[in-house]
């Protein structure tokens, strides 16, 4: 389980997110939803410990990820933020591979090189492993950045907005992929989504934010309603029932 108790991360004395108190359910996905400037990024990266707190704790499995060690919170929870630009020529095989830097310290054993190739082949990246990332379209790429943080294998799984700059069709399979890696891998998976209607089909649970503050977590079919949603959104919102699922009719 991940807990935030009373969270909060001070920016001025009129921007601030939280407090924050907050249990993400181990397994499955859990989607960040909300309007811009929400909290939600702020959020997933604190949890991740890429952004420090200003008060309360943040525990992942048990662990205070204030006191625990990086070698160690390395192996418990990994995150893959939306700014995924690298520099160097990189083949997708290589870039993998770094996911399973907190095992091996960049010196690969042959159960790292099947790991990376099992997370290659679950994210149909085989034919392109020798690829530059350079080379890649942005359907393709983003995959392959999404391995990379699987193949860390860790319980926990933090995306902050891995459908960014994705087409439908590319979107759709991101979703698909880790709607798969969630029950196969036994992974808890919390992502940042725009697209509410994205969150509905494919998370099992669905946190709520709105002026840095966590407003609805539930079960995804308890959030899905007009009402909650018009409200988090600030826009007139419209829930349907599709032979898929609950769909949010907003235009």
């Amino acid at each position: 389980m991940i807990t935030l108790k009373n969270v909060q991360k001070d920016y001025s004395s009129e921007v601030k997110i939280g407090p924050i108190d907050l249990d993400v359910n181990r397994g499955g996905i859990t989607a960040l939803v909300g309007p811009n400037g929400a909290g939600k990024s702020t959020m997933l990266t604190m949890i991740g410990r890429l952004l420090g707190i200003d008060a309360g704790a943040i525990e992942v499995a048990g662990c205070d990820i204030g006191k625990t060690k990086s070698k160690d919170l390395a192996k418990i929870i990994s995150i893959l933020r939306q700014e995924n630009h690298f520099v160097t020529k990189l083949t997708v095989r290589q870039l993998v591979g770094f996911g399973r830097f907190p095992y091996s310290q960049g010196r690969l054993t042959r159960a790292d090189e099947e790991i990376i190739s099992r997370y290659i082949e679950f994210f149909n990246l085989t034919e392109l492993e020798n690829r530059y990332l350079d080379e890649l379209s942005g359907g393709q790429r983003q995959r392959a950045y999404v391995a990379m943080v699987l193949a860390q294998e860790t319980e926990y799984v933090l995306l902050d907005e891995p459908l960014n700059n994705l087409d439908i069709a590319h979107s759709v399979q991101m979703m698909q992929h880790l709607h798969r890696a969630a029950r196969e891998f036994d992974r808890t998976i919390v992502v940042v989504l725009h697209d509410i209607n994205f969150a509905a089909r494919y998370a099992d649970f669905i946190c709520a934010m709105k002026g840095g503050r966590v407003v609805q977590h539930g079960p995804t079919h308890q959030v899905m309603q007009a009402e909650i949603l018009t409200d988090i959104f600030n826009t007139p919102i419209e829930v349907v029932e599709t032979p898929r699922g609950l769909m949010a009719s907003y235009f």
